[in-house]
Parts: C-alpha cells; structure tokens; sequence
C-alpha cells in the first residue's frame, strides 16, 4: 500500500510537470557592443548617463599600474575616453550616478570604499568608508526614493546605508543569509528596490539566491528571508517596471529573468565560444546589466576563479583564453518560450 502511494505522487509530479517540457527557452540574440582596448580586461560595474552613454570599470586587480579605470562608450559602442580614477585600488566593481545629486559613485573594493568620481578628469573623494577592514567586501550600491544610499557587503554580510552625501555608513541589515556560504565566494551582491520601495532585493552569488529584506516604516528594516533559491552565480540585478527581475547568473552565462512571484519567465543569452581575435561571443561570467531604452548590456567579466586559488569552474579554461574583455547586449525583451513537440 505504502509502495502504491508513492508510485501515484510519483505520477503526479510527473504530470504536472509535463506541461513545462512542452517549452524550451528563445534565448534571444546577444551582440558584442564594445570591446576593451588591449590590455584592459575584466569590466565589471556598468551604468548610463542620461544621453545614453555607458561608463564601465574594471576589477583588474592584477594589473600592475596604480589606480582604478573608467571607460566610457557611446550608444555605438565607440569608445569616448578612458579615465583613470585617483586614489582608487585596481579592483572596482558597481558604479552608478545618484538620482539626485547626479554625482558619480564608483565602488572601490580593493579600498573598502565608495567614490565620488569625476567623469572626465577621474579626480576622486571618499564618498564613503565601509568599516571593517580587509574584512570588508563592498560590492554594489543602488538608491531609496529619498536619496539614501545602500551598499552590499560581500563578506561580511551586511547591507551599509549612507545619507544622499555620503558619510558614515551605518549597517542597515546584518544577516547570516547575506554571507557567503559556496561559489564565487562572494556573498551580498546586486541591489534593487522593488517599485513600490518597500522592499529590497539582494542577489546572494554564493548561495545562489536572491534575498528579501521588508523595509518598515521608518525606513527601517525588516527581516531577511530567501524570496528565490538555484540562481547559478547570481549577481547583478535589476527589476523592470512591471517588478521583473533581470538577473545576471554569472556561473551559467545566462539572463535569468523572473517575475514579481519569483517564476523564471526567460533564460537569455549564453556563451558561444571565443573568437579568433579572442573575444568572448554572447555571455562569459556576466556581472552586472543596466537598461538603456530597448537594450540590456551586460559585462562580461570573464573571471578565471583560479586566480583566487579555487578550483577550476566549468569556464575558467574559456575565460583563461580571453584576449580582449567585452562588453555585451541584447533586446530588453522577454520571448515567449518555443513550443516543441517531443
């Protein structure tokens, strides 16, 4: 009897998952925007300008000369000026301009800090300090409706918020679900605020999971929960204005777009190989995306995991063979699945 009730849940499933089979994803098509000039690699944060222009950094953390870097393309993906920012470590990661102030923050990770940096000069001044030491991993900012900055904390598992101008940072949220507990070993990473700003959303890459955390009245917040699990690497984040996540899930080359319930809607992109100039073709190690009108354009990080010492990932090969570091984009549009008929 036993056997038989297992055998009849057993079908059930089967059953009810037969519809989603019936399914298999339109990927969409993913083009090379920009190129890096030779010799820079590893473009990690991105965001745009108001005139459509994209200004990238880079984590170059074994590059030799001193300082951070700055590359801006324009909507063709020609490249405007290289910048290279002061007082800034080699490893950048997150930028963005604040919605109010228009002042550009870049994060500094190798320097536990938040810059303010001059676009055209690179010309720097600390924004913020992250306290903690080497212990501390900044990683991605994004803005509340009143001008508040929040920024991710990789490691310690903490999410920081400054006032609109900087200052002190003060922990917003500690949680043992922000910290890193698998691979990449990075642990809160992209940020974003749902529409309605009343609650924040945390990609945990690690643990590949996106976090809620409610925001209370007060601006307070509330407790963590894991809203989504089986993000592979998940990273950057964005959220649409119909509360769809576009998710960047860096150890499967890949779009991950959910909706507001958490139900993948579209998997987009993937990786093609390496050119003959070795450049990457579509997606390797996507890090982070922003939305300029109809288009999606994603960093390809193209991190070998083996410069931290860790085991190879099933890319590190293909991202040890890059010659020429990339910056990639597709269609900000969700395709209906393919019907099959197997």
């Amino acid at each position: 009897m036993q056997a038989n009730r297992w055998q009849l849940a057993f079908a059930l499933l089967i059953a009810a998952l037969l519809p989603l089979t019936a399914l298999a994803w339109d990927r969409g098509e993913v083009e090379r925007f920009a190129t890096l000039p030779a010799g820079d690699k590893n473009p990690e944060g991105i965001t745009a300008d108001k005139h459509g222009n994209i200004y990238v950094t880079t984590f170059d953390f074994t590059r030799s000369e001193p300082g951070g870097r700055l590359f801006v393309f324009n909507r063709h993906g020609e490249l405007k000026r290289t910048v290279n920012i002061e007082h800034a470590s080699q490893a950048l990661l997150d930028l963005a301009f604040h919605p109010k102030s228009g002042a550009l923050l870049v994060i500094d990770f190798g320097g536990q800090q938040v810059l303010k940096v001059n676009p055209h000069t690179g010309e720097s001044s600390v924004f913020t300090t992250i306290p903690g030491g080497s212990a501390a991993g900044p990683n991605v900012l994004t803005f509340d409706k009143q001008g508040n900055v929040y920024i991710s904390d990789s490691f310690q598992g903490i999410i920081w918020r400054t006032g609109p101008y900087g200052g002190a940072a003060t922990a917003w949220v500690t949680s043992d679900l922000l910290k890193p507990n698998g691979v990449p070993p990075f642990g809160a990473n992209g940020l974003a605020f749902n529409n309605a700003g009343n609650t924040l959303f945390v990609a945990n890459t690690a643990n590949d999971q996106i976090i809620k955390i409610p925001v209370l009245a007060g601006g307070i917040a509330g407790t963590p929960e894991v809203f989504v699990n089986s993000v592979n690497g998940a990273d950057g984040l964005i959220i649409d204005k119909q509360d769809n996540f576009w998710i960047c899930a860096n150890q499967s080359d890949e779009i991950v777009v959910l909706d507001k319930s958490g139900r993948v809607i579209a998997k987009l992109g993937d990786f093609d190989g390496i050119s003959e100039r070795g450049r990457p073709r579509g997606l390797l190690f996507p890090a982070s995306l922003v939305r300029v009108g109809d288009w999606i354009y994603v960093t390809n990080l193209s991190l070998d995991l083996r410069l931290f010492g860790l085991a190879q990932a099933v890319d590190s090969q293909w991202a040890a063979d890059v010659k020429r570091h990339t910056i990639s984009r597709l269609k900000a549009k969700i395709p209906r699945g393919r019907e099959r008929d197997d």
